[in-house]
């Protein structure tokens, strides 16, 4: 046993370096985002002006991403991780700065959060690809199941220290921390992280941008069952997308909610997916994994949604996001798998590139929908409820009962949306090239 943990450390050194050091990066990105997202939402009181912010952050990501994949597979990966966390820090500079002189809006927001998209389109292809060079085959899923996990400890301690620095000193505690976390994960990548170069395939040098694109959406055109899977995404992403915009505008409204609630839902959500990267690090490989990436997803699309709408309580709230939450690492693992597994790593970055276009361009839609959703529709409607209406007695009254009959709403779109790609040929057919 200590001799297999011995030579596993060994085989994925320089992958543990980075993975450590890019976590806890991310655990100080992801404070500043929480307090951001408290912050603008106290500044407007609309649901919609926060889902801005993610729409910023993914739009430009997701229009530009297919067109990354010639830089991402051309450019050495650590010096693009390298210098696009870098223009992200000078990004969290300029809120620092902008907030210590008391001239901090918005639209700042809006406009750092898209610059900080462009740069992701071509550091996520290149951070990909890096994970496929790092770590050996045969440890692709337990790869996959640690970086699940350290996304879920990054959820859980995100509410808690992020509240903890605010009611300490001030949002500018929250990102001089952000700061430290990156200066740490950038001198660790630059000094202690040796990442090899892929193997040539086709020479993706000799390719434009435009015919990179084409080539990557090539291959999926090709590749029947991941192109649909990537559509499948696509769709739960839309969903997701929309809960997301929904749930601070019903948690902080709501009786019984607030910022403390909120951070309690993010915790438990954090708690429920570590519960499922542990298991799912620990587990063999399943027999499908087709069948367990649909499983997993049905289950949670038919959970949390009709909890969070009838719910009126945190203790509630934080159950229906441990049904929802618990099964998308194991979900995301066996994707992982799949698509480390089947696409080559010559075109790895070309892939990825269409294939974050394809599946989060959906997630700007979602958020502008369900900000409009709740500060347009839900919310007046609910509002315009006589007493002794059908809808009072289900979702409650005042501000946050809308969120929570879309909610509702949600739910049966969630989870009717995962029947058609369940009886999809084509994503079956994955399980016979495996």
């Amino acid at each position: 046993m200590l001799k297999n943990l011995k030579t596993n450390i060994e085989e994925l050194r320089n992958f543990l370096i980075l993975w450590i050091t890019q976590s806890f990066s991310a655990l100080g990105s992801a404070m500043t985002n929480f307090a951001l997202v408290i912050w603008s939402y106290q500044q407007q009181g609309s649901a919609l002006t926060t889902s801005l912010l993610a729409i910023c952050s993914y739009a430009p990501y997701v229009l530009l991403s297919i067109f990354a994949g010639a830089l991402s597979d051309r450019w050495n990966k650590k010096a693009t991780m390298l210098l696009s966390d870098s223009f992200a820090a000078l990004c969290t500079v300029s809120v620092l700065i902008l907030m210590t002189t008391g001239k901090l809006q918005i639209w700042h927001l809006y406009l750092i959060n898209t610059l900080n998209g462009l740069m992701n389109t071509v550091q996520q292809p290149a951070s990909d690809v890096a994970i496929s060079l790092l770590a050996p085959q045969k440890h692709y899923q337990k790869v996959s199941g640690m970086r699940s996990l350290s996304n879920s400890l990054v959820t859980v301690l995100t509410p808690m220290l992020a509240s903890a620095l605010l009611s300490f000193g001030s949002i500018r505690l929250v990102i001089l921390f952000d700061l430290i976390t990156f200066s740490i994960a950038f001198l660790s990548l630059l000094c202690f992280v040796k990442i090899p170069q892929a193997t040539e395939g086709r020479g993706p040098e000799r390719e434009t941008v435009l015919q990179s694109a084409k080539s990557g959406l090539r291959y999926l055109k090709d590749n029947r069952g991941i192109l649909d899977l990537i559509l499948f995404l696509a769709v739960i992403n839309f969903t997701a997308s929309i809960f997301n915009a929904a749930l601070p505008a019903m948690v902080l409204s709501r009786a019984g909610g607030g910022e403390l609630a909120l951070g309690m839902i993010n915790t438990v959500t954090g708690i429920a997916t570590m519960v499922g990267s542990i298991l799912v690090s620990m587990l063999p490989p399943p027999k499908s994994r087709v069948r367990v990436i649909c499983n997993c997803l049905l289950f949670s699309m038919s959970t949390e949604n009709f909890i969070l709408a009838f719910g009126r309580s945190t203790p509630v709230w934080c159950f229906g996001a441990v049904l929802g939450w618990i099964f998308i690492p194991v979900m995301n693992a066996n994707m992982d798998v799949l698509f480390r597994t089947m696409i080559p790593i010559e075109m790895q970055g070309r892939v990825y590139s269409a294939r974050n276009t394809l599946q989060f361009f959906t997630i700007p839609l979602g958020y502008l929908c369900g900000g409009i959703l709740v500060d347009r529709v839900f919310e007046p409607f609910m509002a315009g409820q006589p007493a002794g209406s059908l809808w009072t007695p289900l979702f409650g009254t005042g501000k946050g009962s809308g969120a929570a009959m879309l909610f509702f709403v949600i739910g049966f779109l969630g989870a009717l949306s995962c029947l058609p790609f369940r009886a999809d040929r084509n994503i079956w057919k994955l399980e016979e090239t495996l």
